[in-house]
Parts: C-alpha cells; structure tokens; sequence
C-alpha cells in the first residue's frame, strides 16, 4: 500500500489554492494594494536600495515595489522577483514593460521555500506582506533561503502584519476573519523581528505602524 504524507498533501493543497486565488486577484489586486502603499513606501525608505544593487523582492504582487527597486538600481543595477501566482506575473512583467525597465528586471514564477538563485547573490531583499502567507513550520525555510542568498554584509527588510505587544480588539476580529475565510484575509500576524534573528540575521532598526489598528512592524536587518 502507498503511504500518503498528509502533512505534505495539505501544505500541496493550501499552496495550490493559494495561487489560485492570486491567479484570479491578480486584475484587481492594485485596488486592494493601494492600503498597502503607505506601509510598503517605508520599508522601501528603510531598506535604501542603491544604484547598481542586485536585488530581490519575494512575493512581488503586480509589481509596484519592482517597479521602484528597478529605478533605485538604475540601469548598473539588477532587481529579481519571485512570485508563486502566474497571474501576478504577467501583471508584474506588463507594468516593468510599460516603465521601460525591462533591461533590469527578472521576475520568476515560483516558491520561496526553495528560492532558484545562487547562494551570496543580492545586496539586499525586500518582503511585503509576504511572509505572513506562510505557515508557522514555512516561514523558517523562506527565511533561511533568504539568508543563503543574501551576501555577507547584505541586508534584508520585511514589511509584516505584527502580533504587536497586546491583543487587541481589532486584532481579535482581524485573526477570527482569517480562520474564518483564510482565502481572502490570508495574511496572519507575526513576530517578524523575533523570526528574523531566529533565522540567523541582525536586526538593524524596528518602525511600528498601524493599519486600521492593526499593528504593523517594518523590519531591517542585516547578515
């Protein structure tokens, strides 16, 4: 008799699903992205991508953030992406294509638990409201991915719901809607800090923002 990993066969399905759903949000996603902008322009100011930087964004949507990292790096520069949803992809590639910033830019379709990229390739690493879709036993490998491929002296900012110090009213009500439609409030509330230096980086500097009264941490540490 075949024996089945149910462990496996759920995360296959919820990743499947998952990019699914992305497939189908990926038109109207900018809608929705546009409260996150505030949030995401901050992490760009911490992170301060420089001319000539190699760079990857994880989880990069429909390409906002691509589109400014490749303008930060210039055309000296090279700005990668990986992105697990196709739709998202195409949406990316059409927005990098309309600005001109083909030469520079390489996006992927793919998973981070396995990023395909060499070890010690970027200056920096840039995640927005992307860590959060993985699952508590995930998130360690995308992060220690991040950190093989990140160079010594390299530097890595995550954007990320937070648990924040208490637990508040609208947290409560935000987690009871993401076990109730986990496909659309999908992210779930982390220690970003705590699960970057778990996987071995520094922390350099925490700014706490609030979205909706929903705490949110920008993260920047280094390797």
């Amino acid at each position: 008799m075949a024996h089945s990993d149910s462990g496996m066969d759920s995360i296959t399905s919820s990743r499947q699903e998952a990019r699914a759903n992305y497939d189908r949000l990926s038109k109207y996603y900018d809608l929705f992205a546009r409260f996150e902008r505030r949030y995401k322009e901050a992490g760009l100011r911490q992170l301060k991508v420089g001319e000539g930087e190699t760079v990857l964004e994880v989880g990069f949507g429909t390409g906002q953030c691509i589109q400014a990292l490749a303008q930060s790096v210039g055309v000296r520069g090279k700005v990668y992406g990986i992105d697990i949803s196709e739709g998202m992809c195409k949406v990316a590639q059409t927005r990098v294509n309309k600005a001109g910033l083909s030469p520079q830019v390489s996006l992927h379709r793919g998973d981070a638990i396995q990023l395909p990229f060499e070890t010690n390739l970027f200056d920096s690493i840039f995640m927005s409201f992307a860590l959060e879709l993985f699952t508590a036993a995930e998130s360690p490998t995308v992060l220690g991915e991040c950190h093989r491929t990140l160079r010594d002296g390299g530097r890595i900012c995550v954007v990320a719901m937070s648990e924040g110090s208490g637990r508040t009213t609208m947290l409560r009500l935000y987690e009871w809607f993401h076990r109730k439609f986990p496909n659309y409030v999908d992210c779930r509330p982390i220690f970003a800090s705590k699960a970057l230096e778990q996987a071995g980086f520094r922390t350099r500097d925490v700014v706490e923002m609030s979205m909706w009264g929903l705490p949110i941490e920008v993260v920047l540490a280094g390797k």
